[in-house]
Formats: structure tokens, sequence, C-alpha cells
């Protein structure tokens, strides 16, 4: 690494230690002047009244070069926004939230991984999947059978390592040799939960294993629901089987929705408590029933915009097929809602979920609390009519 390469990396470790998780204010801090220069405010505490608490305990802390070693030690590796690896475009939606909406909606400063996998190319075709802890026999056996006819057709299958579904969705990866990615709530060197650490071995071996949390961080409560939101951004779309009526897939799904990625259910039993958290999110339009693989496909759909050929000068005439007839959709004035746009259109639902992201990746649309609207290609400061 160049001397600039190496102090920018560890900027970035330091910050991201000292806000311990996701951070609006320091992500757009860094945004606006640069991460040396945020580095420098925060250590001096040269900060604007929002980042002084969060960054008030910790910024006189700087392990950096020891979280580097320690990682390095385990055979692992800390990606930042400056790396090649960088799964930039997944996490492009969390930028677009509101914070004040969806607290901790930030994107991470960086990630920690152990694993031959790219997170870049691991997660180009991916799929989420979440459900219960105390998983019944019916939840797992229908886990496997989705996630293993999808991890063997080329889907990388994303968790959180947990107890229950969690589990079965990464082993059902494996058994196949299909990609998997662990999310931890904690450091990549702490195996959690403990009794997992023969599993996440296993994937830190073909797949990966990425945290947020720096080396020997603890697993807390509120870093779960961090890990929420990167399990959600990182793939095409959320798969739930099996959730209580408090589930924290819930949560997941949440995230799923308000990056305008498609969250599917399971249905189960009527008389299982374990399922009872899908129904309700089926029944209240949350999510979508499936009960196999193939309609998981049809529902995750292409996320990439196809390009008419020939050269264009408005990048919105480059548009062809859904992503084409779901723009001319969107309204000049005012929003719409994904139902709506699916009856103005014509197309169903889950083609105008799937073309709605692309759209706003190639930024011809946004959406906000009112619904999607369209964009201007020369706005320079787009925002909703």
């Amino acid at each position: 690494m160049t001397l600039d390469t190496d102090e920018r990396r560890l900027a970035w470790i330091y910050l991201s230690r000292v806000v311990g998780g996701p951070c609006a204010p320091l992500s757009a801090l860094i945004d606006r002047v640069g991460v040396l220069e945020a580095a420098r405010a925060v250590r001096e505490c040269d900060l604007p009244e929002s980042l002084r608490g969060p960054t008030e305990t910790r910024r006189g802390i700087d392990r950096a070069e020891r979280d580097l070693e320690a990682v390095t030690r385990l055979g692992g590796r800390v990606v930042t926004p400056d790396d090649p690896e960088w799964p930039a475009w997944r996490l492009l939606g969390l930028n677009q939230l509101d914070p004040a909406r969806d607290a901790g909606a930030a994107i991470p400063l960086v990630l920690w991984a152990r694993g031959p996998l790219s997170l870049l190319d691991s997660t180009d075709r991916a799929l989420a999947v979440v459900g219960a802890r105390c998983s019944t026999g019916y939840g797992e056996h229908a886990t496997a059978e989705i996630v293993g006819e999808l991890a063997y057709g080329g889907w990388t299958i994303v968790s959180g390592a947990a107890f229950g579904i969690d589990g079965t969705a990464h082993r059902a990866a494996l058994a196949v040799g299909g990609s998997t990615v662990a999310v931890l709530g904690c450091g990549v060197d702490r195996p959690y939960p403990a009794q997992h650490e023969r599993l996440l071995a296993e994937i830190s071996e073909t797949g990966l294993v990425i945290s947020e949390y720096p080396p020997g961080a603890t697993a807390h409560k509120h870093h779960f629901l961090a890990r929420n939101r990167l399990i959600a951004s990182l793939a095409d779309g959320v798969l739930v089987v099996e959730a209580g009526l408090r589930s924290g897939a819930r949560n997941t799904v949440k995230w799923a929705r308000r990056l305008g990625r498609p969250a599917m259910a399971v249905p189960g039993p009527i008389t299982s408590s374990s399922s009872v958290g899908c129904h309700r999110m089926i029944r209240e339009g949350e999510t979508l029933l499936v009960s196999r693989a193939e309609e998981v496909l049809d529902e995750l759909g292409p996320l990439r915009l196809p390009l008419a050929t020939g050269p264009r000068s408005d990048p919105a005439d480059a548009l062809d097929g859904d992503p084409a007839t779901i723009y001319a959709a969107l309204p000049a004035i005012g929003s719409r809602s994904p139902l709506e746009l699916s009856r103005d259109s014509g197309l169903p639902l889950p083609a105008v979920r799937a073309a709605l992201p692309a759209l706003e990746l190639g930024g011809l649309a946004g959406v906000d609390e009112t619904g999607w609207y369209r964009i201007r290609p020369t706005d320079p400061n787009p925002s909703p009519p």
C-alpha cells in the first residue's frame, strides 16, 4: 500500500471504532470533507454538535493498527469504501434513506471479512434468508429445500448465523457447494453463538463471514438490529421462513421494504406459533407468499437496467422493457406507490418492484415517505415534486 492508502485505511478503521456502528452524521461529514479530514476533526473535537455526543466516549481511543494486525492474524481483512471489493452498488440504498425516519440507516464505515469470496462479486446475485431461532422440523425442511435449490443455481445465501433458520440456510448452501455470507453482530473473531463456531469456521473457508464491528467486539442487542439492515441491503430480496409474533425477522423485512427490495415469507400450519409472524406479514401485505424456489426467483426478478442499443444523450431514452414502462408511469408531479404504478402501467406488482430499485440506482427515480417519483436526468439536485 502507498502511504496515502495506508493513512486512509487507518482513518476508516479509527472512525469505525469511535462510533461503533452506523452513524449518519459521521458519514455525512466524511462525504463532505473526506475521511482523513474527518478523522482529524474527530480527534480534535472540531465537530458540529450532532457529532460531539456520538464521538465523545471513544474519540481518544485509536486502535486502528492493532485492529488491522488482529484481523490479519486471523487470515481476514478490512474492506473500506476505497477498496474495489466494496459493495457500493448494494449499499447505495442505505445512503438514500432519511436517518430521521430510519434510525441506523447509514452505510457502514468499514466491513471486516474472513473468507476467500469477494464481497462485491458474491453479493451480485444474493438472497437473504432469516427466520425463527426456535425453528421446527417443517421450517428447517422448507429452508433446506428452497435454499438448496437456489444455492445450487448460483445464488449466494446471506444470513445472520443465528440458531434455527439462519443456521439451516447456511448449512443448506454449504451442502450443495454454494456460496453463503454470514453477517455478525460482533467481531469476526468471536463466534456467535458460540455453538456455531464450527459452522462459522466452515463458512470462512469457502464463503464469507463479515461484520461492521472490529475484532474483539462483543455482541449487543442493538448490534443485531443494525446488522439486519446489512443483511437486507446485501441481497436482492429477503425470505422469511418461520417467525413468531415478535420475531426480529420483521425488522429485516422492514429494511428490505424501505430499500425497495421484495420481501417474501413461507406460510406454515395455521396451528403453529412459529409461523404466526409469517402469516401476519403476509396478511398485512408486508411480504409475498412463496412456497418454492421458482416463486422466490419470480419475485426477485432482474435488478439490472436493460438498455436499448445505440448512442443516447438522455439516460431515460436508453431504457427498454419494464423499466421504460415504469418510468413512463412515474408522475411528473407527485408520487405513486408500487401498487398504483402496477395499476397504471399494467405490469404485475413483482415486475414493478424489480424495476424501481434499478431506476433509482440509475438516477431516474427517487422514493420518500409518500412513494416513488420521477427524477429528471438533468436535475442536479433532484427532489420530489
